[in-house]
């Protein structure tokens, strides 16, 4: 399987995760922590740097390319689908 391939689907899969944690925080479901859409986007930006990181240790860092092949193969698939799946989960 293409290195590019594994990136965007590592990537893809914690979105969806990551898409469910910022709803639960920012949907008010945590009571400590209100209705609070920044705290929201920041916990799956902290999950999103989390996942890069095993993701270029998991591959080594010559295989990712750097922060080009990261940003084109997973920060750009993390937050679309990141962006659509807790948009959905919001208008539910």
């Amino acid at each position: 399987m293409d290195v590019d391939a594994k990136i965007a689907g590592v990537h893809a899969i914690a979105a969806v995760g990551a898409a469910y944690i910022s709803f639960i925080v920012s949907n008010g479901s945590i009571a400590v922590l209100g209705n609070n859409q920044a705290l929201g986007t920041f916990a799956g930006l902290i999950i999103l740097i989390i996942v890069g990181n095993l993701t270029e240790r998991w591959l080594g860092k010559e295989e990712v390319g750097g922060f080009k092949g990261w940003l084109w193969s997973g920060i750009v698939p993390f937050v679309f689908i990141w962006f659509v799946v807790w948009a959905m989960l919001i208008n539910i």
